[in-house]
């Protein structure tokens, strides 16, 4: 009797209790991403029933794509692993990479902390004070990236394919914060990626405050009030006579930002156990202790659910072969 009593008290035990949850971050310490990354691990545990530990590893290997190629296809389909991926990733499938191990809309999507709109920072003291400039000048900007796939160089290539402005992509940098100490250097002197981390941490508080870097262009619907000076895209695509076919292409990629800084898991986990990761993460991104923390490190929270993410995943997949071809072209230079 005591025996089957124990029985049915293990099976009514959660899933999840007296479990360690593993948090990928597809890239390095510091970095915005690991920053979200480890404030999501602080509260997710207490919201999944059984409260599991939560412990974040960095994997920043070839761009994030280690992470994401680890979570869809070595991990267990059990829900003990999630990862924040770089929400681009889906360039290198378009592209063929063959380093690709997954299938963009078949991951398990389970939430994302904001949408984020991207930017590119320019040297204040480089030659180049307006995106005119850039289409102007004799010897293109060098502009810092870790890799094909990033926000570092699928932003640029979108530019010129979009405004007609020539970039230099100096590619293979560990990570955000090499990049920066680059440009601090000179060895760059620009670089795109999310408006979000720009107003969330350092060096660019410090560099804001010194006027080092000015903001040549922001995308988005509307100007973000922090960058009244920068144009959107959509702005100089109207100056520049941007193509029917540029202005999808553009649409395409920057998809990404709706993607955000999303959170995945294996494609097989159970649906069951996705709906109930999903419905912890909402409840974290909710949670007041969170949304303070937040507020006080400078990180904008703006959720997107699980299905939504789905959703975008397969639109950004799914596109006519010109729109996928023009990408392919723009992403292999």
């Amino acid at each position: 009797m005591w025996l089957l009593l124990g029985a049915e008290l293990q099976a009514q035990a959660p899933f999840y209790q007296g479990k360690t949850i593993t948090f990928l971050v597809g890239s390095g310490a510091g970095t915005a991403y690991d920053m979200y990354g480890r404030l999501l691990a602080n509260y997710i545990g207490k919201h999944i029933p059984g409260n599991p530990t939560v412990i974040v590893q960095n994997m920043p290997a070839a761009g994030g794509l280690a992470a994401a190629n680890f979570v869809y296809g070595v991990a267990k389909p059990d829900g003990l692993t999630v990862a924040s991926i770089n929400p681009a990733h889906y360039f290198n499938q378009l592209q063929g990479n063959p380093e690709v191990k997954f299938d963009w809309p078949k991951f398990t999507w389970l939430a994302s902390s904001d949408k984020s709109e991207h930017m590119l920072y320019m040297r204040a003291d480089a030659p180049y004070k307006t995106i005119q400039d850039i289409r102007n000048a004799k010897e293109p900007p060098k502009c810092g990236a870790t890799g094909a796939g990033t926000t570092g160089h699928y932003v640029p290539r979108m530019l010129e394919e979009t405004l007609g402005a020539k970039f230099t992509i100096v590619a293979g940098y560990a990570g955000g914060t090499e990049i920066d100490l680059a440009t601090e250097r000179n060895e760059v002197v620009c670089r795109s990626f999310t408006t979000t981390a720009f107003f969330a941490r350092e060096p660019y508080l410090s560099w804001r405050r010194k006027a080092f870097v000015r903001v040549l262009f922001q995308t988005g619907s509307k100007r973000d009030a922090r960058l009244p000076e920068a144009p959107l895209l959509g702005e100089l695509m109207d100056e520049f006579k941007t193509s029917d076919l540029g202005r999808r292409v553009a649409t395409v990629m920057l998809g990404s930002g709706e993607l955000g800084r999303p959170i995945v898991t294996h494609p097989a986990l159970p649906l069951d156990r996705a709906k109930l990761l999903r419905d912890a993460f909402v409840k974290s991104l909710s949670d007041p202790a969170l949304l303070a923390e937040a507020s006080k490190n400078r990180l904008e929270i703006r959720p997107v659910g699980g299905e939504e993410l789905s959703k975008i995943a397969k639109e950004v997949i799914d596109q006519p072969p010109e729109v996928i071809d023009r990408i392919k072209k723009i992403l292999a230079q």
